[in-house]
């Protein structure tokens, strides 16, 4: 099954957190933050130039720079391309061979590009953890908290932070810094995530938490 064609949709701003979610508040002091799977074999199925793209750059370049200014680890899941049936598993069963290992796949949007200090970490599945070895680069930093952004909100982006959650590590979905295959799909992905294991805030309200420290 390949990747949709993503038609453009307005990023959501009206979230409530449901009663019974979590509650945490994020801090620069036990944040890390995770930018997850923004290769162009993924971001090209994203409408050029409309929302959800233009603001998922946005923000997640926003989150980025607050990162940066509280000196938090940055971190990038990327998959290598060219991945063996074996490597794939059950994923292949679904989504086929995946990207292939040439730039035009692999490469991280330029607008996001890494820079000196952040972390690739290689992954293979859908969850940032599995296999990669993300969860002990974090207990190394003395992080128990993880920023979420990227696509798509309930594939990777999601089974990442259900993974944090397991692992005693508190995630935060960014709700307007993931985008998705389609706005009920993003949302449901939120809504779910909030009512059980994540807290999902808009850009704004996490970079204001992240400046009150």
């Amino acid at each position: 099954m390949p990747i949709p064609a993503i038609t453009p949709y307005p990023m959501p701003q009206d979230l409530d957190r449901p009663a019974g979610g979590p509650s945490w508040r994020p801090d620069p002091r036990r944040a890390a933050l995770l930018i997850h799977d923004m290769q162009r074999f993924f971001t090209r199925a994203l409408p050029a130039g409309s929302s959800p793209t233009t603001t998922l750059l946005t923000n997640i370049a926003r989150v980025r720079d607050a990162a940066g200014r509280h000196g938090m680890p940055v971190f990038y899941s990327a998959q290598p391309g060219g991945a063996t049936r074996a490597d794939r598993g059950l994923l292949h069963d679904l989504w086929g061979p995946g990207m292939r290992a040439v730039p035009e796949d692999r490469d991280i949007d330029p607008a996001l590009a890494p820079r000196a200090g952040d972390v690739v970490i290689r992954k293979t599945r859908w969850s940032a953890f599995h296999g990669t070895g993300l969860a002990a680069r974090l207990a190394a930093a003395g992080r128990d908290q993880l920023i979420v952004c990227g696509v798509f909100a309930h594939l990777g982006c999601l089974f990442t932070a259900a993974d944090a959650f397991t692992r005693d590590i508190a995630p935060f979905l960014v709700a307007d810094a993931v985008a998705d295959f389609t706005p009920d799909e993003h949302r449901a992905a939120l809504a779910f995530a909030a009512r059980r294991f994540a807290v999902t805030p808009v850009t704004d309200r996490l970079l204001a938490a992240l400046d009150e420290g």
